[in-house]
């Protein structure tokens, strides 16, 4: 029911023709699984099904030696290929080799992790082979790709893919780089609680005044809560309505999660293993790779049960271990985190300046709230009549994702919903004043351009007073994790002197420096634009009298300017609409100014962690495409191996077959069986000696070699059961002619003698019943020549000719047959036409009538059909 009423929310255009129609793919990556959806005409909304019809796919990619593997199989084969399985990518997105992050994905992980080029993370699989993280990811982000395009028929571009709201610059350029290499493209990153929030929306009404509500997401890499205010606009104009949907506060923890839960119950199974063998099991990786799925398991079960088994066969020296785990065991080796459970929300209230009381609902969203130690803590923390579970916690992350995304495109229809959300963190602008004098050292000025909280979507403006060219740096305010760069990006201004002096040649007197930043949607902060701008005085008798009726320049709408002399940090300035009373009694100008602006270029560097570079994601979405050729021609070669050895099988049947009479038999001859034997017994024999080197292409031609000795016999069996019905097609037509050719004659003789025009000639009704003739005398002997072949001989005529040549005596019966009458002669006199005489046919719309007196009115070819 739930289903039914969001796909109600969602309607689609029904009047934009097919040929236009964009699909749009929603991903929710999350460190543990990944859930899909995808938004296509005519397709349900809901999520996307995997290859063995789960709702949600394992994040995990992997090699069982030269077979890629993803989602649980992935996942499964780390017990046996340890170095080969790669899950949890999550936490290495864009973060630097020697930081925290890489450290602690040490502990939770079997793979060998390595330093990119960049300064970032890559893995080593066993066989020496390297990937960078983004790589990695983007094979899982393609994998969805084609799960979609498989499930709607046809190709899938556009994607948005939810990430926590605590990424930072460098983490989303780390998804956006992995969704480029797929084959994707972005239109859109969304922020994971803003994406459940637009869920909760989609089928909830909301009043004029502010709803508040938290979203409680606890993943398995983080946990983080996000304050949302729900409220309905009505447009008085239109008495249409629109859903708001403002995030004011986030909070998050990202040093606990489902993972870490993990981890701690499997250091109790390790100790416990310890203990007993007195064996360091540590440093055996598909071990750790056993108890890491084995603690999974066990921690499901201790979500609903006190206690739990763990039992895992030969887990290491040929070991078969098990132990008993309590409910209150795990719960007291994780005592330490259920503050830190509570914390985000206490952080995400304060930081939109709300308490508990202003809140109507607590959404409890990802797969941890499961864990009743955490739903305890929360429910501590907020009251039990605040819990909300009225949101699939699975899934609504994907589903409002895909929503946003619909939203987005043009191609759909859907609720009408604005959404805002919030950058999380200080961003500040430094850049170097100009020095005074060649020997003074020049002083950095530091400004904060976007404060946490700032709203996406929204841009500002700097105004500098520089003749030269100059660097501003984009930079975080705070240290946002150990190891994580806080510059983000410098970008250059190039060609300020060229564009100084052209304004001063053309009459400005104090041009500026004017550069645009952007905090976009998807949270990606950078420089716009950057122009040199000034003013002049329009001197002309034209412009002097447009003075009269207008003042100074306005600003643009929607941007906060901030101004700098040359040696001083920026100021925000007020805009010209809001000026003081002493500067509305000001006389206004006499002439109105001019204003003259020429673009700059920018150049960006990125001193910290740079995002991949153009030729970096070609070459990777090479290696990806090489891979995905290398699968496909596998992948053919394993059918066309499955599809002869069937093959084979089934045709030494056919051989082997005791019963004589069976059509095999019937149609071949000994000789031919006996060569077909012979064969088959040399192609088994190949087949068990040189499968697994064989081409593709030998598969291919030793099948086409045994089926080129069947074919003959196939023939026959077929022309023997087709020749039947051939020829009472044969027949049927001869008959309807010769039955079309004895009315057609009397009805031409009596419009002859009636003086109305016919609908054919005799010489056309003479041409037919030649070819009629003809065809009678042609299948009259042939059928008989056909009656004394036997079975096992080759037919004498094929049912195709005999199509054939009935398709020629068809044609041109048809085509006298649906020939219209003739309109008469219009004649000069005025008396009414002659009554038709008893012998005479009425004809109706050209169609040529039965005889009367049978009580109907009967089509000629309907009456051959009904007597046939």
């Amino acid at each position: 029911m739930r289903l039914l009423t969001i796909y109600n929310a969602l309607s689609l255009l029904a009047l934009v023709p097919n040929s236009v129609y964009a699909s749009v793919l929603a991903i929710d990556y999350g460190a543990d699984w990944i859930k899909a959806s995808v938004m296509s005409p005519g397709v349900p909304f809901d999520v996307l099904l995997n290859k063995d019809s789960k709702r949600k796919i394992q994040s995990s990619v992997g090699w069982k030696r030269t077979d890629r593997l993803f989602g649980s199989d992935a996942f499964n084969i780390a017990s046996r290929f340890p170095e080969d399985s790669f899950s949890s990518l999550k936490y290495l997105q864009s973060a630097p080799y020697k930081s925290d992050a890489v450290s602690y994905y040490g502990k939770i992980s079997t793979a060998d992790v390595i330093e990119t080029s960049r300064g970032t993370v890559g893995v080593k699989r066993s066989d020496g082979e390297e990937w960078s993280v983004e790589e990695l990811i983007a094979m899982q982000f393609a994998y969805v790709k084609q799960l979609a395009e498989a499930a709607i028929g046809e190709k899938v571009k556009d994607v948005v893919v939810t990430v926590p709201p605590f990424f930072s610059q460098f983490e989303r350029d780390a998804v956006a780089d992995a969704i480029e290499i797929s084959g994707l493209r972005t239109l859109a990153l969304i922020n994971d609680g803003t994406a459940v929030a637009i869920n909760y929306a989609m089928t909830k009404s909301f009043g004029e005044t502010p709803e508040y509500h938290v979203v409680y997401d606890a993943g398995a890499s983080a946990v983080r809560a996000t304050v949302v205010a729900f409220s309905t606009v009505n447009d008085p104009k239109t008495k249409a309505s629109t859903t708001q949907v403002n995030v004011v506060g986030v909070g998050y923890d990202r040093g606990v999660g489902g993972t870490e839960m993990d981890r701690r119950l499997r250091e109790i199974l390790v100790d416990r293993f310890i203990t007993k063998h007195k064996r360091d099991i540590r440093k055996e990786k598909k071990a750790m790779a056993k108890l890491w799925k084995e603690a999974g398991r066990v921690k499901a079960i201790l979500s609903a049960n006190n206690e739990a088994t763990a039992t895992i066969e030969s887990l290491a020296w040929d070991i078969d271990f098990k132990t008993k785990v309590t409910r209150n065991e795990y719960e007291a080796a994780c005592s330490d985190l259920r503050d830190r459970f509570t914390r985000p929300i206490y952080d995400a209230l304060v930081s939109a300046g709300l308490t508990l009381n202003d809140i109507s609902s607590v959404i409890l969203a990802g797969g941890a709230t499961r864990t009743p130690m955490l739903q305890a803590s929360v429910r501590a923390f907020v009251g039990d009549d605040k819990i909300s579970l009225n949101v699939n916690a699975d899934e609504a992350a994907v589903l409002g994702a895909a929503f946003h995304g619909a939203g987005l495109s043009r191609q759909f229809k859907t609720k009408t919903m604005k959404v805002t959300d919030i950058g999380l963190y200080d961003v500040q602008v430094t850049y170097l004043a100009t020095s005074t004098s060649p020997l003074s050292r020049p002083r950095t000025i530091t400004t904060l351009v976007f404060p946490a909280g700032s709203k996406t979507g929204t841009k500002k403006t700097l105004t500098f007073r520089r003749k030269d060219d100059f660097t501003i740096s984009l930079e975080y305010k705070n240290l946002l994790s150990p190891g994580l760069p806080q510059r983000m990006l410098e970008a250059e201004l190039l060609g300020v002197t060229e564009a100084i002096g052209n304004l001063t040649e053309q009459g400005v007197t104090d041009p500026l420096i004017k550069a645009s930043l952007s905090l976009s949607e998807s949270g990606f902060i950078s420089v716009s634009s950057a122009m040199a701008y000034g003013e002049t005085k329009d001197e002309s008798i034209t412009g002097k009298l447009k003075s009269i009726f207008s003042g100074g320049s306005s600003s643009s709408e929607g941007e906060t300017q901030t101004q700098s002399l040359e040696n001083e940090p920026p100021r925000e300035t007020q805009s010209n609409d809001s000026s003081s009373e002493d500067a509305a009694d000001a006389p206004k100008p006499d002439v109105k100014p001019r204003e003259i602006t020429i673009k700059l270029d920018i150049n960006n560097h990125f001193t910290t962690i740079a995002p991949m570079t153009v030729e970096e994601k070609r070459t990777a979405r090479n290696r990806l495409r090489a891979v995905d050729v290398d699968e496909a021609a596998k992948t053919r070669k394993e059918e066309a191996r499955n599809t002869f050895e069937s093959y084979l099988y089934r045709l030494r049947d056919l051989v082997d077959e005791d019963d004589d009479q069976t059509p095999f038999k019937k149609c071949s001859t000994p000789k031919e069986r006996q060569s077909i034997s012979e064969k088959l017994d040399n192609s088994f024999l190949w087949l068990h000696d040189m499968a697994d080197v064989a081409e593709t292409s030998q598969f291919l031609d030793k099948r086409i070699a045994l089926e080129t000795l069947e074919k003959p016999i196939i023939h026959r069996y077929t022309e023997i059961e087709a020749f039947p019905q051939a020829l009472n097609n044969s027949q049927m037509w001869n008959w309807s002619t010769r039955l079309f050719l004895t009315e057609a004659r009397a009805n031409l003789t009596a419009e002859i003698e009636a003086g109305l025009p016919s609908k054919w000639t005799q010489e056309e009704l003479d041409a037919l019943e030649k070819t009629l003739k003809d065809h009678e005398s042609w299948l009259g002997e042939w059928v008989e020549k056909q009656k004394k072949v036997k079975t096992w001989e080759n037919p004498v005529i094929e049912t195709t000719e005999m199509k054939a040549r009935a398709k020629v005596l068809e044609t041109q019966l048809q085509k006298l047959f649906k020939r219209k009458i003739p309109k008469p002669k219009k004649t000069k006199t005025a008396s009414p036409p002659p009554a038709p005489t008893p012998t005479e046919n009425v004809e109706a719309e050209g169609e040529p009538l039965a005889e009367p007196g049978d009580g109907s009115q009967i089509p000629l070819q309907d009456k051959l059909h009904d007597e046939l």
